[in-house]
């Protein structure tokens, strides 16, 4: 995908690796919709993008993605300001082990919502022209973690859902790539979550234990994170892909045994 004049539309657009995902797609060319709960946060990173860009490229749009009314009302202001979608990152998250419900509601079940409401503006069927999806996982839904169960739970199933949806548009040829990104420890707020209790909950006590899994893994930089974003919207070929993105491995891609109905394609 050609990245010049696209239109995306980024959840969690206002810091750490949303931020990061805004910065390289202005600087290839994108209009971006910054979407984001933190409205002093939203409107600060607009004005560090005015500085840069023109303050024509992006629209902020507050919004709580786990409220159904306000993320469809994010998308037709994004389309009513821009006239189109062609890319969509479903990027906001939130660590919460204590209130987990909101875990689950934000970091999968508005996923979902967001990627069903991404496919009726950009389905082929639909009048749309095609695009690309990109919802954001974590290593923590590739294997379990101990200490943050839902975390984990959730982005799994970020996952599951990416790489099914991605079959389907495959086969209904809906003209929309569909992908996961899937890294480490990053340097971001939600880094720092596991440090409150009102956050960890019952779980506060291990906080160490995950302080000495971040030495091991290392913390990432969300700008090696939108590099992979890049590298997923750039690559046509790619669907249904679980991008993985480590300090020792870097970008890279997780292998699955294929399906038998699949195994002689």
């Amino acid at each position: 995908m050609h990245l010049k004049d696209k239109v995306a539309l980024v959840t969690g657009a206002a810091q750490g690796i949303g931020k990061a995902f805004v910065q390289v797609l202005l600087g290839k060319g994108c209009k971006v919709a910054l979407v984001d709960l933190n409205v002093e946060v939203g409107k600060a990173s607009k004005d560090d993008f005015d500085k840069q860009f023109d303050e024509e490229m992006t629209i902020f749009i507050p919004c709580d993605v786990s409220n159904e009314e306000k993320l469809k009302d994010a998308f037709e202001k994004t389309i009513q300001h821009f006239g189109k979608l062609d890319i969509l990152i479903n990027n906001a998250g939130v660590n919460n082990e204590k209130n987990w419900e909101i875990t689950v509601q934000i970091n999968l079940i508005s996923v979902i919502r967001g990627t069903y409401l991404g496919l009726d503006y950009m389905k082929t069927e639909n009048g749309g022209t095609g695009g690309a999806i990109v919802n954001i996982s974590s290593l923590a839904g590739l294997m379990p973690a101990a200490h943050q169960p839902v975390y984990s739970a959730s982005k799994h199933g970020v996952i599951g859902f990416t790489r099914s949806i991605a079959m389907a548009a495959t086969a209904g040829n809906y003209g929309v790539r569909i992908n996961t990104i899937c890294p480490g420890f990053v340097n971001t707020p939600i880094l720092q979550s596991i440090d409150k209790e009102e956050n960890m909950g019952q779980y506060s006590a291990y906080k160490d234990k995950i302080k000495d899994m971040m030495k091991f893994y290392g913390i990432l930089d969300p700008p090696l994170i939108a590099e992979g974003l890049l590298k997923i919207l750039e690559d046509e070929t790619l669907n249904g892909e679980v991008m993985k993105i480590t300090t020792k491995e870097g970008i890279h891609f997780h292998s699955y045994i294929p399906l038998p109905f699949q195994a002689n394609k």
